[in-house]
Protein backbone atom coordinates (compact mmCIF):
# COMPACT_ATOMS: atom_id res chain seq x y z
CA UNK A 1 0.00 0.00 0.00
CA UNK A 2 1.34 3.36 -1.39
CA UNK A 3 1.71 6.57 1.43
CA UNK A 4 -0.15 9.00 1.36
CA UNK A 5 1.44 12.09 0.10
CA UNK A 6 0.93 15.65 1.42
CA UNK A 7 -0.77 18.58 -1.64
CA UNK A 8 2.61 20.21 -1.66
CA UNK A 9 4.33 16.78 -2.35
CA UNK A 10 1.99 15.97 -5.09
CA UNK A 11 2.34 19.54 -6.33
CA UNK A 12 6.46 19.17 -6.70
CA UNK A 13 6.34 15.80 -8.56
CA UNK A 14 4.13 17.32 -10.68
CA UNK A 15 6.11 20.44 -11.94
CA UNK A 16 8.94 18.85 -11.43
CA UNK A 17 8.65 15.14 -13.16
CA UNK A 18 5.41 15.40 -14.35
CA UNK A 19 4.22 13.06 -12.49
CA UNK A 20 0.83 12.01 -14.20
CA UNK A 21 -0.49 9.79 -10.72
CA UNK A 22 0.64 12.97 -8.81
CA UNK A 23 -1.49 15.24 -11.04
CA UNK A 24 -4.73 12.95 -10.84
CA UNK A 25 -4.36 12.64 -7.35
CA UNK A 26 -4.42 16.52 -6.82
CA UNK A 27 -6.88 16.25 -9.56
CA UNK A 28 -9.28 14.40 -7.11
CA UNK A 29 -8.35 16.13 -3.88
CA UNK A 30 -9.42 19.21 -5.23
CA UNK A 31 -11.60 19.10 -8.18
CA UNK A 32 -15.22 18.49 -6.80
CA UNK A 33 -14.47 21.52 -4.25
CA UNK A 34 -13.27 23.72 -5.86
CA UNK A 35 -16.26 23.00 -8.68
CA UNK A 36 -19.03 23.71 -5.84
CA UNK A 37 -17.27 26.75 -4.96
CA UNK A 38 -17.24 28.00 -8.24
CA UNK A 39 -20.63 27.20 -8.78
CA UNK A 40 -21.47 29.25 -5.83
CA UNK A 41 -20.41 32.15 -8.03
CA UNK A 42 -21.75 30.88 -11.79
CA UNK A 43 -24.94 29.70 -12.35
CA UNK A 44 -23.61 27.78 -15.91
CA UNK A 45 -22.52 24.74 -14.86
CA UNK A 46 -20.44 24.79 -18.79
CA UNK A 47 -18.66 27.19 -17.36
CA UNK A 48 -17.54 26.42 -13.91
CA UNK A 49 -16.37 23.12 -15.91
CA UNK A 50 -14.35 24.97 -18.04
CA UNK A 51 -13.02 26.94 -15.21
CA UNK A 52 -12.05 23.67 -13.31
CA UNK A 53 -10.56 22.55 -16.58
CA UNK A 54 -8.56 25.00 -17.79
CA UNK A 55 -7.10 25.61 -13.42
CA UNK A 56 -5.76 21.83 -13.60
CA UNK A 57 -4.46 22.35 -17.29
CA UNK A 58 -2.12 25.78 -15.52
CA UNK A 59 -1.32 23.46 -13.27
CA UNK A 60 -0.16 20.26 -15.80
CA UNK A 61 1.55 22.74 -17.80
CA UNK A 62 3.30 24.47 -15.28
CA UNK A 63 1.88 27.84 -16.20
CA UNK A 64 0.99 28.78 -12.99
CA UNK A 65 3.50 28.67 -10.08
CA UNK A 66 2.77 27.65 -6.47
CA UNK A 67 5.15 28.82 -3.80
CA UNK A 68 5.75 25.92 -1.72
CA UNK A 69 4.87 27.99 2.06
CA UNK A 70 1.10 28.41 0.48
CA UNK A 71 -2.41 26.42 1.08
CA UNK A 72 -2.99 24.50 -2.21
CA UNK A 73 -6.62 24.98 -1.92
CA UNK A 74 -6.20 28.38 -1.66
CA UNK A 75 -4.15 28.80 -4.80
CA UNK A 76 -6.18 26.56 -6.71
CA UNK A 77 -9.05 28.63 -6.08
CA UNK A 78 -7.00 32.06 -6.52
CA UNK A 79 -6.19 30.82 -9.76
CA UNK A 80 -10.09 28.98 -10.53
CA UNK A 81 -11.28 32.36 -9.10
CA UNK A 82 -9.21 34.58 -11.76
CA UNK A 83 -10.06 32.36 -15.06
CA UNK A 84 -13.98 32.69 -14.28
CA UNK A 85 -13.82 36.29 -14.20
CA UNK A 86 -11.97 35.87 -17.11
CA UNK A 87 -14.58 33.84 -18.53
CA UNK A 88 -17.33 35.95 -17.53
CA UNK A 89 -15.53 39.13 -18.70
CA UNK A 90 -14.69 37.74 -22.31
CA UNK A 91 -16.80 36.42 -25.49
CA UNK A 92 -15.97 32.81 -24.00
CA UNK A 93 -19.46 33.56 -22.11
CA UNK A 94 -21.36 36.13 -24.61
CA UNK A 95 -19.96 33.64 -27.78
CA UNK A 96 -21.76 30.88 -25.42
CA UNK A 97 -24.56 32.79 -24.91
CA UNK A 98 -24.82 33.69 -28.76
CA UNK A 99 -24.91 30.49 -30.11
CA UNK A 100 -27.50 29.22 -27.64
CA UNK A 101 -29.81 31.67 -28.66
CA UNK A 102 -29.26 31.04 -32.19
CA UNK A 103 -30.12 27.39 -31.67
CA UNK A 104 -33.26 28.65 -29.87
CA UNK A 105 -34.41 30.84 -32.72
CA UNK A 106 -33.06 28.56 -35.44
CA UNK A 107 -34.53 25.34 -34.51
CA UNK A 108 -37.87 22.93 -35.13
CA UNK A 109 -38.29 21.68 -32.08
CA UNK A 110 -39.66 23.91 -29.13
CA UNK A 111 -37.75 23.67 -25.54
CA UNK A 112 -39.44 22.41 -22.86
CA UNK A 113 -39.25 26.27 -21.05
CA UNK A 114 -40.61 27.45 -24.01
CA UNK A 115 -43.47 24.83 -24.33
CA UNK A 116 -44.19 25.67 -20.71
CA UNK A 117 -44.16 29.30 -21.40
CA UNK A 118 -46.15 29.54 -24.77
CA UNK A 119 -48.75 26.26 -23.44
CA UNK A 120 -50.06 28.32 -20.34
CA UNK A 121 -53.62 27.76 -20.57
CA UNK A 122 -54.82 30.50 -18.10
CA UNK A 123 -54.07 33.83 -19.61
CA UNK A 124 -52.39 35.23 -22.43
CA UNK A 125 -48.77 34.77 -21.21
CA UNK A 126 -47.73 33.42 -24.55
CA UNK A 127 -49.22 36.43 -26.48
CA UNK A 128 -47.79 38.65 -24.18
CA UNK A 129 -44.45 37.14 -23.93
CA UNK A 130 -44.22 37.48 -28.38
CA UNK A 131 -45.07 41.58 -27.59
CA UNK A 132 -42.22 41.88 -25.30
CA UNK A 133 -39.42 43.36 -27.21
CA UNK A 134 -36.58 40.83 -27.88
CA UNK A 135 -34.76 42.76 -25.66
CA UNK A 136 -37.30 42.55 -22.89
CA UNK A 137 -37.26 38.86 -23.72
CA UNK A 138 -33.33 38.38 -23.59
CA UNK A 139 -33.56 39.43 -19.36
CA UNK A 140 -36.43 37.19 -18.72
CA UNK A 141 -34.89 34.30 -20.46
CA UNK A 142 -31.42 35.02 -18.53
CA UNK A 143 -32.88 35.74 -15.19
CA UNK A 144 -36.22 33.70 -14.84
CA UNK A 145 -35.56 30.67 -17.07
CA UNK A 146 -31.84 30.39 -17.01
CA UNK A 147 -31.90 31.62 -13.14
CA UNK A 148 -28.85 34.17 -13.79
CA UNK A 149 -28.61 36.58 -11.42
CA UNK A 150 -28.65 40.32 -12.43
CA UNK A 151 -24.93 40.39 -12.83
CA UNK A 152 -24.29 37.02 -14.18
CA UNK A 153 -27.06 38.71 -16.80
CA UNK A 154 -25.25 41.71 -17.44
CA UNK A 155 -21.86 39.86 -18.67
CA UNK A 156 -23.79 37.29 -20.69
CA UNK A 157 -26.25 40.13 -22.57
CA UNK A 158 -23.73 42.26 -22.81
CA UNK A 159 -25.14 44.96 -21.06
CA UNK A 160 -24.88 46.67 -17.43
CA UNK A 161 -26.74 45.55 -14.52
CA UNK A 162 -28.72 48.49 -14.17
CA UNK A 163 -30.19 47.45 -17.62
CA UNK A 164 -30.91 44.26 -16.81
CA UNK A 165 -32.77 45.41 -13.33
CA UNK A 166 -34.87 48.32 -16.06
CA UNK A 167 -35.70 45.42 -18.73
CA UNK A 168 -36.61 42.86 -16.52
CA UNK A 169 -38.76 45.42 -14.21
CA UNK A 170 -40.43 46.89 -17.72
CA UNK A 171 -40.28 43.13 -18.56
CA UNK A 172 -42.70 42.34 -15.74
CA UNK A 173 -45.15 45.56 -15.71
CA UNK A 174 -45.83 44.91 -19.49
CA UNK A 175 -46.41 41.24 -18.51
CA UNK A 176 -48.69 42.40 -15.22
CA UNK A 177 -50.55 44.93 -18.20
CA UNK A 178 -51.11 42.07 -20.22
CA UNK A 179 -52.57 39.60 -18.08
CA UNK A 180 -54.40 42.08 -16.11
Amino acid sequence: MSETRSDGELLRAVAADGDRRAFEELYRRFAPWLTARLRGRCADPGIVDDVVQETFLAVWRGTAKYREDGDVAGWLWRIGSRRLVDALRGDGARGRLRQALARLRHRDEVSAEDRVLAGVEHGDLAGALVRLSPELRAVLQATVVDGLTTREAAVLLGIPPGTVKTRAMRARKQLREALA
